[in-house]
């Protein structure tokens, strides 16, 4: 199973508004645990699809899956050159290539060592690692040092150790949606640990999520509600999900691609929305929490599909917010 890693990605717990008394008749509810999380879905339809559902869910472990030592791409970090990888691999790949070169780099699937030596993954943690270390782990990371050619991955070096969790459970999402919509269901949501993909409404009015205050004590409250129409949602955050080194620095599961650290940036949490895929929000807002405030209000500008929510401290210490 992709356990922690794949939630605390993305650790920003989006959650369902609605009403107290829900009056749909031909409503199905389901729910359950995959990727390491939660998830549920409802929809408009009084077919109950759970077993082709889980069947999804298991081939999507199968392929992509660094917790399972079977799955495709455990084999291709082990350095199986025989793997002939599935239509869920070449799309997250071809996936992670685009928003890789989109970002610069600060979307990059290639961190997988890193992420195991900083204790996020499913491979053995480093403590306290040493600027040495560090521009060592560095040498297998770059996605322009990959190719997928004839549904087999070719590497540069060995180093180089694919994890696609960052955006994982926002694929789960998609896949999911577009099983639904293949049964004629046009309106639903689904949510994987927070990661959502809406389509349709809710007996004609909006899909209501919302999104956390970052509150550090442990305390969880509403910070905003979004209306979702026929769009995707995630959220990345380092405010709750991290460790302290020997020298009581903060060591957050997000890793920078272009420093190979685990530093905080100044950004505390993002939503990222758009009509489209679950996974391509879930990828833009691990690269905006890499990126930090400045850089991501920049990129924005040339990409006006994308809207978001930026949470941020102040001088004053004191919780803002940047929407687009």
């Amino acid at each position: 199973m992709l356990k922690k890693i794949i939630y605390t990605i993305s650790i920003m717990v989006f959650f369902l508004v609605g009403c107290k008394q829900d009056k749909e008749i031909n409503k199905t509810k389901l729910e359950g645990f995959v990727f390491g999380t939660t998830y549920h879905i409802t929809y408009l339809n009084k077919i109950n699809h759970q077993k082709s559902i889980d069947s999804l869910f298991f081939l999507i472990n199968k392929s992509l899956s660094t917790y399972i030592p079977t799955s495709d791409i455990s084999k291709i970090n082990k350095g199986d050159s025989t793997v002939v990888v599935d239509d869920f691999f070449v799309e997250v790949f071809n996936k992670a290539k685009k928003i890789y070169k989109e970002t610069d780099g600060y979307f990059d699937p290639t961190i997988g060592r890193l992420i195991d030596a900083y204790g996020f993954g499913s491979g053995k943690e480093r403590k306290d690692l040493s600027k040495e270390e560090i521009e060592e782990l560095m040498n297998g990371v770059g996605f322009d040092k990959v190719k997928l050619k004839e549904r087999r991955v070719y590497r540069d070096n060995s180093n180089i150790e694919f994890n696609v969790n960052a955006f994982a459970k926002g694929y789960g999402v998609d896949v999911i949606g577009r099983f639904l919509e293949s049964n004629n269901i046009q309106n639903y949501i689904v949510e994987i640990g927070g990661e959502i993909r809406a389509r349709g409404n809710k007996q004609g009015k909006p899909w209501i999520v919302a999104i956390e205050k970052p509150n550090i004590d442990g305390t969880r409250s509403i910070q905003k509600e979004i209306n979702l129409i026929d769009e995707s949602m995630a959220t990345s955050g380092n405010y709750r999900k991290y460790k302290m080194n020997a020298k009581g620095e903060k060591i957050v599961h997000t890793v920078n691609p272009k420093t190979g650290l685990a530093q905080e940036s100044n950004l505390l949490s993002v939503s990222v929305r758009m009509k489209g895929d679950c996974a391509d929000v879930d990828a833009y807002a691990t690269a905006f929490l890499a990126m930090g405030l400045e850089k991501t209000k920049e990129f924005l500008k040339e990409h006006a599909q994308i809207k978001v929510v930026l949470l941020y401290n102040d001088e004053n210490n004191k919780i803002q917010e940047f929407v687009n």
